[in-house]
């Protein structure tokens, strides 16, 4: 609906209510709905979820058309995040945020800093999904409140052709509001616990749930030891659940990402249920480490199963785990990936220890012999050192094609001698280019960084600290900060703006009149940062 709609449709509703509304200003009102496009969540849900199906088709047609997010912990971080994509590329189409379950457990438990073990509380998962939404609308109103006053004064000013051409940027104007995958974790208990937490996550806004194959009660980080998995029937279940709770809600485009970890998993806490050779269970229990026993064997407490004829005895653990066979877990994750995929899946998340783009497009192309539109979620991981790994996968590469690299000692390649090295630069071309040939040769639709904030904040608070607390004083800050939103134009160098004090002037004028009592005045130091920077 246009801006001159809205005016007109609030007109007529004031028109309609005579003398007691004559002091409500139609154009306010179309301002304020303008501002307040998205009422609830399951609307940004509903919204966004078409929004990703839509890309999801488009890199369908052509995988340069992938899709990428950051990890955000705080609804702040993800609006910056949207003002800042859009202050440089125009537009937030691909652009999403991920919503990372180790950092809720890292920053957000009111236990303190936890593991990502699925011990935080499993409410403070919607409440950062509900908390980033605000923020993002909140990214909105202030965008179109500044094309507002824009607006008012090209009127003021009699300049028509400025007011056209403001009122055309009105109309076209673009939300900050996009998907968020959002990482349920392992569903924090039974499917009657995932469903109800599902549930509420697509009330505050998701639109994609990313859910793991391993135990609720014993998860861990995908990128640590001691991760156990689950029989295929007991996640599908979890999934179903998910599912459930989309379609109860009318989120019927509603995205589920399975996330199996069995690339690095060795458990398992139970068998599978099996009904006859060659099912779902009697595979999964296939790659489980066996010996072959007799009934002579056989002692108290032991538990057997029959493959291939044969009683066999899977190698029981003192915790009371089981193990699977070393090797096992390439196999393991197709198996997973293409189950899930036939049980109601959109999109997988296969947790490496590594990125190697032949390591995950090897597996992609076994999935899609079964599911020839298999697509992927990838962790682009800070638990990856990212500069060793590629170095060491150069050199490897240049050993492999007869290069000399005796002036290079494989082990120490993340040492800063290299850094101005052929094999640096070769290593830093193929990071540079990872997501965009990961995407066309590994099925890779969707690429993330589950914590850059968290790094990125202790990088800037340290860089802060030496300066500020060492001889540069309020310099440090000065310098490296300030000058520096001033220089790149960062919004949040009109702080006051940025935290709606602009915004509630507008309303205090809607709502007072000429008796508002406003704070953006002559008086207001935030004037100071509107003197040209350059």
């Amino acid at each position: 609906m246009s801006y001159q709609t809205e005016i007109q449709t609030a007109s007529d509703l004031i028109s309609a209510q005579g003398t007691p509304w004559d002091g409500i200003n139609a154009e306010y009102v179309a301002r304020m709905r303008l501002q307040n496009r998205f009422r609830t969540g399951l609307d940004i849900a509903r919204y966004t979820a078409r929004i990703m199906r839509q890309d999801m088709a488009a890199y369908d047609a052509d995988p340069a058309n992938y899709t990428q997010s950051l990890g955000c912990w705080h609804g702040f971080i993800g609006q910056q995040k949207m003002i800042s994509i859009k202050k440089h590329f125009g537009t937030t189409k691909g652009r999403y945020l991920y919503l990372s379950g180790w950092m809720v457990a890292a920053l957000r438990s009111e236990f303190g800093p936890l593991p990502d073990q699925s011990m935080h509380e499993k409410t403070s998962v919607p409440a950062l999904i509900e908390e980033l939404y605000t923020f993002l609308r909140q990214a909105d109103a202030r965008e179109l409140g500044g094309l507002f006053r824009e607006l008012d004064k090209a009127r003021d000013a009699g300049d028509e052709v400025t007011a056209a051409a403001v009122q055309k940027k009105i109309d076209n104007h673009e939300t900050h509001v996009v998907p968020i995958i959002a990482d349920i974790d392992a569903g924090f208990g039974n499917e009657e616990a995932t469903y109800l937490l599902a549930r509420k996550m697509i009330e505050a806004g998701a639109c994609a749930l990313q859910i793991e194959n391993q135990v609720s009660d014993e998860k861990q980080c995908g990128h640590q030891d001691g991760k156990v998995t689950v029989p295929h029937a007991d996640f599908l279940a979890k999934v179903r659940a998910c599912r459930y709770a989309f379609l109860e809600l009318g989120v019927d485009d509603g995205i589920i990402v399975t996330r199996t970890d069995s690339l690095g998993a060795g458990l398992t806490k139970q068998i599978a249920v099996s009904n006859e050779p060659g099912d779902l269970g009697d595979r999964y229990n296939s790659f489980l480490d066996c010996e072959e026993v007799s009934e002579e064997e056989i002692g108290n407490g032991d538990v057997l199963i029959r493959q291939d004829g044969k009683l066999m005895r899977p190698k029981r653990l003192p915790s009371g785990l089981f193990q699977f066979r070393k090797g096992s877990g390439e196999d393991r994750v197709v198996l997973d990936c293409i189950t899930s995929l036939q049980n109601g899946a959109d999109l997988l998340w296969i947790e490496t220890e590594k990125p190697h783009i032949g390591q995950i497009a090897s597996m992609v192309d076994r999935i899609r012999a079964e599911v020839p539109n298999a697509k992927l979620v990838y962790n682009n991981s800070p638990s990856f050192n990212w500069t060793l790994n590629f170095r060491q996968q150069v050199y490897d590469a240049w050993v492999e094609a007869g290069k000399d690299v005796s002036s290079y000692d494989r082990d120490r390649l993340m040492s800063v001698d290299y850094d101005g090295s052929d094999i640096a630069a070769e290593a830093d071309e193929r990071i540079r280019t990872f997501q965009a040939d990961a995407a066309r040769q590994a099925g890779i639709f969707h690429h993330l960084i589950t914590l850059p904030t968290y790094h990125t904040a202790a990088l800037s608070t340290d860089n802060l600290a030496r300066e500020y607390f060492g001889e540069q004083g309020m310099l440090g800050y000065v310098k490296n900060v300030q000058r520096e939103e001033i220089r790149q134009t960062i919004a949040c160098v009109k702080h006051q703006n940025m935290a709606g004090s602009d915004m509630g002037d507008d309303h205090k004028e809607y709502f007072s009149g000429e008796a508002a009592l406003k704070a953006g005045g002559t008086e207001n130091t935030m004037n100071q940062f509107a003197v040209p920077a350059e």
